[in-house]
């Protein structure tokens, strides 16, 4: 088999800096505007102070660097998951999800500086009177939790989570490239043990990344599945990343082997995981509904009725974005294998699941100070602008085509 090198024109690298430029001017527009006091009414009306630019800044850091750093890491999740599953179909389009984590370095340097410079306005357990008996403002509940919730602990297991997720995927990676170079299916089994570790690690650190970045900005708020319908939500995005980004490459002319059948499996995967997702939402829904507990439903009714009830439109957008869009359109077997509906559902997808991030987010933070501006624009595309720079180069670093992976054949001749 030949190999294929992907070649980024610089018109292509330049319609990412464009996107990055526009962002911040966007960016710079809204904060310009909310200093002028034009982002102040939400805050009026709800009687409080209308949150400063600067924490709606910080947090639409913090949300699309999450969202992005968790499509990054399920590059690496998809990667282990078909080597520990001696999985021949994918072989093809591994390379694709094996660059998506070029963006990890990046999304492990914003955190920890949004965190230290913008941790209060997230955090509402950052606060040290919150820990303090003495003072009126001391909560029983947050400083029952300083033992995990601390900023020292939570910044030793941020850096700990991204430098076992960084290292492991320029392990992978390293042995993918030797394997190129040299044949052979040494590396093919050692990619199979590192994969195994891999996989131990990503399933704990994936549910108390979850815990600390999203589930602690509701601090009063618990739910034992939060971990699975982060993961969930993380998963199929990053699905739908590797499908879109797989039919694009198809269309300017690479992965000339990939055909229908790849797209059918990457179909069947965002489709079941659509449900999946969906599965995990309704069962943390229904639960915390049917039971009726103030402090375990507070959650839904600040998303729901709460806040003026501006979130409620997203709440009920992201049901149909992320569910019944999917569901329907990929139902049938000649969908999951026609490109243009492929791109459509993992468009929306990617969209839809930025959503819902954002109604994780939004509420415990900006409360009805948050909304659809300049600011939110802006900061999504200079995160999807640097995404796209550093993923586009992790798939110029080597061949498209795992050229001597021993189960080429079987995914060049998959049929389903």
């Amino acid at each position: 088999m030949t190999e294929e090198r992907l070649i980024i024109s610089r018109k292509t690298n330049n319609k990412f800096f464009l996107m990055i430029a526009v962002g911040v001017v966007l960016l710079i527009a809204g904060i310009i505007f909310m200093a002028a006091g034009g982002g102040a009414g939400h805050g009026e009306a709800a009687g409080h102070e209308p949150a400063s630019w600067s924490k709606r800044l910080f947090v639409n850091l913090w949300l699309n660097n999450v969202y992005f750093t968790g499509i990054a890491l399920i590059g690496t999740f998809f990667v282990a998951v078909q080597y520990v599953a001696y999985a021949g179909w994918s072989v093809l389009i591994k390379r694709v999800a094996l660059a998506l984590n070029y963006f990890l370095p990046i999304g492990a340097g914003v955190m920890l500086i949004v965190f230290l410079f913008g941790g209060h306005d997230i955090f509402h357990w950052t606060h040290d009177y919150l820990y303090d008996i003495n003072d009126d403002r001391y909560d029983p509940i947050i400083a029952g939790k300083s033992g995990y919730l601390n900023t020292a602990f939570f910044l030793i297991r941020m850096v700990v989570y991204f430098a076992l997720w960084i290292w492991f995927s320029m392990w992978l990676r390293k042995e993918a490239f030797n394997e190129d170079l040299n044949g052979g299916t040494n590396y093919y089994h050692k990619s199979i043990r590192i994969s195994a570790i891999f996989l131990v690690i990503f399933g704990i650190t994936s549910s108390t990344a979850a815990w600390d970045w999203v589930l602690s900005i509701d601090t009063h708020w618990f739910s034992t599945m939060f971990g699975w319908y982060v993961f969930a939500s993380w998963w199929v995005s990053g699905l739908a990343a590797i499908t879109l980004t797989v039919i694009i490459l198809k269309q300017n002319g690479y992965l000339k082997m990939v055909n229908a059948n790849h797209l059918h499996d990457l179909g069947k995967f965002v489709f079941a995981f659509s449900i999946f997702w969906t599965y995990i939402w309704f069962s943390q829904f229904l639960l915390y509904w049917y039971a009726n507990m103030p402090e375990e439903v507070i959650y839904f009714t600040e998303r729901l009725s709460g806040n003026n009830g501006q979130y409620a439109w997203i709440f009920f957008a992201n049901l149909i974005v992320n569910f019944v869009f999917p569901f329907l359109v990929l139902m049938t077997r000649d969908a999951k294998r026609q490109m243009i509906m492929l791109k459509i559902v993992t468009i929306a997808i990617l969209i839809g699941h930025w959503f819902d991030f954002y109604l994780m987010m939004m509420p415990g933070t900006l409360r009805t100070d948050a909304g659809i501006g300049f600011i939110e624009i802006g900061t999504a595309l200079v995160f999807l602008g640097v995404f796209l720079l550093a993923f586009t180069k992790g798939l110029t670093k080597a061949s498209l085509v795992p050229v001597n992976h021993p189960f080429l054949e079987e995914s060049v001749h998959h049929h389903v």
